[in-house]
């Protein structure tokens, strides 16, 4: 009998595929209140993800593993300082009024 062998590049398809349906899943259901503590989450999970595409640019030998661990730092920088920034953003929505009326007061 033969045996059937799947390619490990639909194993990593099928992957690919589950994790965007799941990270669409959660993200788009989190509620309004879990949003910031989740960013928080996300912002370390990135930063870990800096590292391990450091390291994947620093062991490559080749040129475009260099340039995708090089891409891959990059977009995950830029995912950490968006996040940073959203969270700050979505903090001050829940400061106090009255604190941003007595400063527009003073300057006036």
């Amino acid at each position: 009998m033969q045996e059937m062998l799947i390619s490990p590049v639909v194993y990593n398809l099928i992957i690919f595929v589950l994790a965007i349906y799941v990270g669409y899943q959660v993200v788009w259901n989190v509620t309004p209140a879990l949003h910031t503590p989740l960013m928080a989450v996300t912002n370390a999970i990135s930063a870990i993800v800096i590292v391990g595409a450091m390291l994947a640019a620093a062991l490559t030998v080749t040129p475009a593993g260099k340039a995708m661990g090089t891409l891959a730092v990059a977009l995950a920088s830029v995912n950490v300082f968006g996040g940073f920034l959203v969270t700050r953003r979505m903090l001050e929505m829940f400061k106090k009024k009255q604190a941003k009326s007595a400063k527009g007061e003073e300057q006036a």
